[in-house]
């Protein structure tokens, strides 16, 4: 089978290393790639956001099936474009896609059908905006752009003066650009969040293991929010009680919300959930794997991938088995210096051979990398997840924590806390 996998970071790694577990997937390319992912599959030039040079390219090149894993082309439509040219895909259409695409299509599709979120009102005009925080007159209050703004368009703003600033930045300076025209503002939750992926075909969901990431670039959730600094896998906080209330009032019910609407969700939908005292609420919904969680739980899926993404394709996911093992993963990710601001690109790596480190278990996911004449060189801010996995959550963790050591780069930067929160939960 000729597979092409569109995006290039950390989760695309993910996904083709565990694509390449089955025979079937012999030949897979991946556009654009990155250094790394060129050591295991075929790297092209397409930037993931060129849906009709990617499309292009996909028919010309005969692929037998494209995984799009990236939330830009998915909300742009390429998996409709695709299937227009025959082409099978892995991802939700345009219109299922506004689940993660539009934050005001989402919170209206929780209020419309009885899912448990944030209170909210959403807003085209900053003034108005400003008027409902003002008679609420709660803080921290939260301000989320509608649109896509690469997981950095949510600002928790403690006061009114933050406030101001949150709105201006968004809907007048336009940071994030045409996603800031419309705001949501929502009140502001708190308890443990868990993030679950989950396997769809339409009407069929089937959830994975849980997770937890670790937003903040320094520890002790200190400094800027980032992409993500780290993972593990599973979240002790995501109890079987609280998964079986959180199929019952959340993703059934998402589901059936989305089948009713007309734009039935396939492809993997990710839930990230806040466990408040009233009970588990949908902070945010997102149309495709989350990076960096898929470094932690596609390595504890002992079911093929590959079966998976077909059956959710084709609407047989209720007779597909999806099994995870009952161990633990952890991902450390090395970040250039002064991510998620401005940091230098173009650093040697060094430690690793052909992107792995020689002799070990232990997996590294290429986020930002590139290769330049044959070296491995820095190209992003966040450059490599290193993941482990064992029988247990310390094992996992030390494991990734000794390979880390054993990679280098200038200015290179991680946490050092990954799953400290997680430990504490376990000892309770």
């Amino acid at each position: 089978m000729k597979i092409l996998v569109v995006g290039g970071g950390g989760r695309e790694h993910a996904i083709i290393r565990a694509l390449k577990k089955n025979p079937q997937c012999s030949d897979i390319w991946c556009a654009p790639g990155n250094g790394g992912i060129s050591y295991d599959a075929h790297c092209v030039d397409i930037k993931a956001t060129d849906l009709e040079k990617m499309v292009e390219f996909a028919a010309a090149e005969k692929f037998d099936y494209v995984v799009v894993a990236q939330d830009d082309p998915l909300a742009l439509g390429m998996v409709d474009a695709l299937a227009e040219k025959g082409i099978p895909a892995f991802g939700p259409n345009k219109a299922a896609a506004r689940i993660e695409a539009s934050k005001v299509f989402s919170k209206n599709l929780m209020k419309k059908y009885g899912i448990p979120t944030a209170d909210y009102e959403t807003f085209d005009d900053p003034a108005k905006a400003m008027e409902y925080i003002l008679a609420r007159g709660k803080y921290p209050v939260v301000i989320k752009a509608d649109g896509l703004a690469l997981g950095k368009g949510v600002l928790i703003c403690e006061d009114e003066a933050a406030a101001r600033d949150g709105l201006k930045e968004i809907m007048e300076d336009k940071k994030f650009g045409d996603s800031g025209n419309h705001v949501v503002v929502e009140e502001f939750l708190t308890g443990p969040e868990v993030s679950v992926l989950s396997f769809a075909d339409g009407k069929t969901l089937k959830p994975m293991v849980s997770s937890m990431d670790h937003k903040r670039a320094l520890d002790n959730d200190q400094g800027l929010n980032t992409g993500g600094m780290g993972t593990v896998a599973p979240n002790p906080y995501y109890t079987p009680q609280v998964a079986q209330r959180c199929m019952e009032e959340i993703f059934l019910p998402t589901m059936a919300a989305m089948e009713a609407e007309g734009c039935p969700f396939k492809g993997c939908l990710y839930f990230g959930l806040m466990l408040t005292p009233d009970g588990p609420k949908v902070i945010e919904y997102n149309c495709r794997f989350g990076d960096p969680e898929t470094q932690v739980v596609l390595p504890l899926l002992e079911s093929d991938l590959f079966t998976i993404m077909q059956a959710c394709t084709n609407g047989t996911l209720a007779d597909t088995p999806v099994e995870f093992s009952q161990g633990a993963a952890a991902c450390v990710i090395l970040a250039s210096g002064g991510y998620p601001l401005s940091y230098p690109k173009g650093k040697e790596i060094t430690g690793l051979t052909k992107g792995q480190l020689e002799g070990s278990d232990v997996t590294v996911y290429h986020a930002g990398t590139a290769l330049k004449e044959g070296t491995l060189i820095t190209s992003g801010g966040r450059v490599l997840g290193v993941t482990a996995t064992a029988d247990t959550l310390p094992k996992a963790l030390e494991l990734a924590y000794a390979a880390s050591e054993k990679i280098h780069f200038e200015g290179a930067h991680k946490r050092t806390d990954i799953g400290r929160r997680a430990l504490k939960a376990l000892e309770k």
